[in-house]
């Protein structure tokens, strides 16, 4: 990119740089540019194979390693006081009834 295209680009989004952006800018554009190109060739073409060592999500099938309600019985058991299976506590909301 141009000089000129990037001070065009700063206006356009509103950016101010300063001199030292700027050189920075007309640096390292032109590597950023061709790196999004890369990507998106390659997003793009579903020809390409996946190289080896490429990383997947590894996905495993769920299983109920424990009993539903083991645990929720054991609680209850420590619990001072409860009521149908719920811990049963003191009232602490009036809603007036």
């Amino acid at each position: 990119m141009t000089r000129e295209e990037i001070l065009h680009l700063a206006s356009l989004t509103r950016i101010r740089l300063a001199e030292e952006e700027l050189a920075g800018f007309e640096k390292e554009l032109p590597s950023i540019l061709e790196y999004v190109g890369t990507v998106s060739d390659i997003a793009g073409n579903e020809k390409i194979e996946p190289e080896l060592g490429a990383r997947f999500n590894v996905l495993r099938e769920d299983v109920v390693t424990v009993e539903p309600g083991s645990f929720a019985k054991d609680i209850l058991e420590e619990m001072p006081d409860t009521k149908d299976g719920y811990l049963k506590v003191k009232k602490i909301l009036h809603t007036g009834d």
